[in-house]
């Protein structure tokens, strides 16, 4: 018995695990929790192999501890709920590739394979680690442990070629882990013809790469030793695009998007969703893919005019191939298209009228795209931005809460209902007056509903 996951494990994974055992079986937790609880790391993975025992058997000692859900009966997968933990129990199982795509496998499950066959099946040798239970012997067969130690990602067997979504996740753990991938896994990741994926399971990498990892750049960086940006081209065309010392001393366009989303990665928050915090991630990487097609060489410097609105049409095209999620997409292409008006508004900020501010705050949340401008401005390595300086950003959130447009857009005095109440008729010329009276509101003409009311009725002709 290994005294090192005793503490930390559930009483009711132990209590199963000796009735499968009276059974006449084996209980293995696998993946996740055991790589994690290595690392040091608390882990609500619990997922768990069942050998040597047939399904009603396995699932007539379930139902004793709570209600089996069997969600996949050809491969044997059960889930129960209890005591506010999800368990994920499965029987061994072998895949045979029988075509492309990643459905393109023949998968049976089978309860009487040994732990070491079933797990050769497994991506890394680090995933491929079983605690048997409930003795607590940790299983090891294909060197996990030490490449735990070497903070080494090794593909366990052939297999791994066998779902091209593994290549990614290869750069994902990378990147969250901060580990080196090995070089013969390496030239496997780099064969993988991603173009069979579904988007959702590409979505799903990405999502756990911007969101989970402290420096998502490792896993992009990884992304494009390996080849794997081939698949993104709006990506790709990024790597070399030159850019003006002066403004962009690190770098490309690559390098420079590589600094801003490990930016954009300190600047998540447990205040937004996961949605926001994404939304902040993808736009981030997309920021400036519109410089692969505007930058040119222009009075002796390298300038790239018009990326910021020019750069719906490959933020739109980058993030299709990768989800389905309208309002997501909407939420980055709004931020790309505006991601440079912070740093605009603030170098005018002597000629400009506070009208260019409250319409800004019509056209997205300032809040959310200070911060966006905010890893675009830090993510280089000039003085200012070395230093940790965004003086553009902190100016606009000032004028913004000082307009009171910082916690939401404006919104008209005038409404039809308010206008009507006043005892103006109904009509086309209804909504000429509430757009009319919007614009003079924004502008700072009208500043208060007293005033839209009182002009309001001078342009009816009603009296008070």
């Amino acid at each position: 018995m290994s005294p090192e996951f005793a503490p930390n494990l559930p009483k009711l994974l132990l209590s199963v695990a000796q009735d499968v055992e009276k059974a006449g079986g084996e209980t293995y937790l696998v993946g996740g929790w055991v790589r994690d609880h290595l690392r040091g790391l608390a882990s609500g993975d619990f997922d768990v192999e069942v050998y040597g025992l047939d399904l009603e058997t396995f699932l007539a000692i379930l139902k004793k501890y709570g209600k089996p859900n069997l969600v996949g009966k050809a491969f044997g997968v059960i889930t129960m709920a209890r005591d506010g933990r999800v368990y994920d129990f499965a029987f061994p199982r072998t895949e045979s590739k029988t075509g492309g795509g990643h459905r393109g496998f023949e998968v049976t499950a089978d309860p009487h394979l040994d732990f070491a066959t079933a797990s050769a099946r497994r991506d890394f040798t680090i995933n491929a680690m079983g605690l048997r239970l409930p003795d607590l012997e940790l299983m090891d067969c294909h060197g996990g442990r030490k490449d735990l130690e070497r903070r080494l990602l090794r593909h366990v067997s052939p297999a791994f070629s066998e779902d091209p979504l593994r290549a990614l996740r290869a750069v994902q753990f990378a990147a969250r882990f901060g580990f080196d991938i090995h070089p013969a896994t390496q030239a496997l990741c780099a064969a993988q013809p991603l173009e069979e994926l579904p988007r959702e399971r590409l979505f799903a990498e990405f999502k756990k790469l911007l969101l989970q990892a402290d420096r998502p750049s490792i896993g992009l960086e990884w992304m494009r030793r390996l080849g794997m940006l081939r698949f993104f081209p709006e990506l790709e065309a990024l790597v070399g695009v030159p850019q003006e010392a002066e403004w962009h001393p690190e770098g490309d366009v690559w390098t420079h998007t590589l600094l801003v989303v490990d930016q954009a990665a300190r600047l998540r928050t447990p205040d937004y969703s996961e949605g926001e915090n994404l939304a902040l991630m993808l736009a981030a990487l997309c920021h400036d893919l519109a410089k692969a097609f505007t930058t040119a060489r222009d009075g002796g410097r390298w300038r790239s005019p018009g990326h910021d609105v020019k750069g719906d049409r490959p933020t739109r095209a980058f993030l299709d191939r990768i989800t389905r999620e309208s309002d997501l997409i909407e939420a980055v292409v709004t931020l790309v298209r505006e991601h440079l008006k912070p740093a605009l508004l603030h170098k005018a900020r002597h000629e400009i009228k506070p009208a260019a501010i409250r319409r800004l705050a019509l056209r997205t949340d300032i809040e959310k795209l200070v911060r966006l401008a905010r890893a675009d401005h830090l993510g280089r390595t000039t003085e200012e931005a070395l230093a940790g300086l965004f003086p553009a950003g902190e100016w606009l959130l000032a004028e913004s809460q000082n307009l009171d447009v910082l916690a939401e857009k404006p919104r008209p005095y005038l409404t039809g209902k308010y206008l009507l109440s006043l005892g103006a008729k109904p009509g086309p010329e209804l909504g000429k007056i509430i757009q009319e009276s919007f614009e003079l509101q924004l502008e700072g003409d009208l500043a208060s509903i007293a005033q839209a009311e009182e002009w309001a009725r001078k342009r009816l002709g009603i009296g008070s």
